[in-house]
Order: C-alpha cells, then sequence, then structure tokens
C-alpha cells in the first residue's frame, strides 16, 4: 500500500468517524437503540425499568459538536487536497444535520431527520453509482 492510498484510508476514516459521531450525539437515535435493546431483552425474558443507554444523553451534545469539526476538517481538505470523496462529505453532512441533538429544536427534529436523511440517501445514491460507473470501465 503506497503513502497515497493510506492517506485516502486515514481521511476516510475521519469522515466515518465524524458521521459516527453525529449519530451518536442524536438523543432521538440512541432513544430508539435504548428502546430496540429493551424490546430484544424482554424478548429473551429480561425484564428493564429505565433506559439502559441513558447516560448518552449527557454527552450528545459534545459528541455532536465533534462531529461537526471533524466534519469541517473534512470539508477542509476536501476543497485543498482533493483527497477525500465528495460523495462520503455528502452522506456524512445528511447524517450530521439529522443528528441534530438539541433540545431547543425538538419540535423540528421529524424535520432535521427528513432533510438529514434525504441527504445521507444521496450521497450512498452517489456512491453506489460511482462503484457501477468503475465496474463497467473496467469491464
Amino acid at each position: 500500500m503506497n503513502m497515497k492510498n493510506l492517506k485516502e484510508k486515514i481521511i476516510g476514516a475521519t469522515g466515518s468517524v465524524s458521521g459516527a459521531a453525529s449519530v451518536l450525539g442524536s438523543w432521538q437515535i440512541c432513544h430508539s437503540v435504548c428502546l430496540g435493546i429493551i424490546a430484544l431483552l424482554g424478548l429473551i425474558g429480561i425484564t428493564i425499568i429505565g433506559m439502559p443507554l441513558e447516560f448518552l444523553t449527557r454527552i450528545a451534545i459534545p459528541m455532536w459538536t465533534i462531529a461537526v469539526l471533524l466534519l469541517i476538517t473534512t470539508f477542509i481538505l476536501y476543497k485543498t487536497k482533493k483527497c477525500i470523496s465528495k460523495n462520503m462529505v455528502i452522506m456524512n453532512t445528511g447524517i450530521i444535520i439529522a443528528g441534530t441533538p438539541f433540545a431547543q429544536v425538538q419540535q423540528f427534529s421529524i424535520f432535521f431527520w427528513f432533510f438529514g436523511g434525504l441527504i445521507a440517501a444521496y450521497g450512498i445514491f452517489l456512491m453506489i453509482k460511482e462503484r457501477r460507473e468503475m465496474k463497467c470501465h473496467e469491464n
């Protein structure tokens, strides 16, 4: 593996961490994961009262802030070096928008989920399209 590929993988991993941090920063997603864990444990006979991942709500805003800072860093690298996939930046932007955790905007969370989800889905669509085009050119 040459140095250029290693740099691309590291930068791509930074973008992935940015997206993952934004998802972890979202209270709604944490809440859904908790409900899923409770449901799964209930299926096997274990009863839980409360939310087992409630501690994540205390770090939602710091995690989301880290995700935004990593996205800004990724965007700067994309603009200056052109060594990051545009599609990955689009997808991570959508994930971060969907994961907005601020209590002041909770009444608008469905809009953040919708528009962030659309942007993320568009990024995924572009990645799939690009991969298919690459495979077609190889054959």
